[in-house]
């Protein structure tokens, strides 16, 4: 089987090599392999990208742009964490809409082998939770935040790829979304605890929230010295107040 042959060799090339990653269990694809499914010759796949491992790179970043067009396809709300919530689904909607781009993108792990991909992609979500902890709604850094967001989406989109289309749940997304939204808030102890912890609560929000200004700011109230000095400082209060 072969792609429509009136697609530009190009595309071609890149949807054949999408499809032979995504469907490969980590057996090697050959170059053999995508030009018969692309329709095309090898010298057409070396024209365009050089080689087998230029295709693969072209893959990737293909992806990665359409992903990041989609995270960013919409107007800031001025809730930073009601971003979140819909940067989430549209996570999951390009993983259903495009499932084998997306095994290709994040589906492909090796042990002790962290994708590039997915350190953009947390980057992505960094730079929005930082607008929250600026605001005071983070209990934890900003980073830290992305981290385990990002790895729950992935975890809830590849789950939902590999079910059956008529079985997919959707709610589950749903409740994950929140659950993770809701551990990272800072008002998820805001009904419940003692007043010491509330204290040591408003301690961390506050430490973040003046950590994540700072760093926005590029404030030249402090030197670079100082300015370190004192960003080391919140981290500590942060973290020593979380223990």
């Amino acid at each position: 089987m072969s792609f429509d042959g009136q697609l530009p060799p190009k595309v071609r090339l890149l949807r054949a090599a999408a499809e032979l990653l995504a469907n490969s269990a980590g057996a090697p694809v050959s170059t053999r392999q995508i030009t018969q499914l692309a329709g095309v010759t090898a010298p057409t796949l070396y024209h365009h990208f050089g080689d087998k491992e230029g295709l693969f790179d072209a893959v990737v970043a293909a992806g990665f742009e359409e992903y990041v067009a989609g995270e960013r396809d919409f107007a800031p709300s001025g809730q930073p964490l009601e971003d979140i919530r819909r940067m989430w689904d549209n996570h999951v909607q390009f993983g259903l809409n495009q499932p084998e781009l997306y095994l290709v993108m994040f589906g492909n792990i090796r042990p002790e082998s962290r994708p590039s991909i997915v350190a953009d992609a947390e980057a992505l979500m960094e730079e929005m939770l930082n607008k929250a902890a600026a605001a005071g709604q983070l209990n934890v850094q900003p980073r830290e935040a992305a981290r385990s967001i990002l790895a729950a989406n992935v975890g809830v989109t590849l789950m939902l790829i590999a079910e059956p289309a008529g079985e997919r749940n959707l709610e589950l997304s749903t409740m994950t979304r929140d659950a993770m939204i809701f551990a990272v808030s800072s008002d998820q102890g805001r009904d419940a605890g003692p007043e010491e912890d509330s204290g040591k609560s408003s301690v961390v929000v506050a430490a973040i929230a003046l950590n994540a200004a700072l760093q926005a700011s590029h404030s030249d109230q402090l030197s670079s010295s100082e300015l370190k000095l004192f960003l080391e400082w919140l981290h500590r209060i942060s973290n020593s107040s979380t223990n």
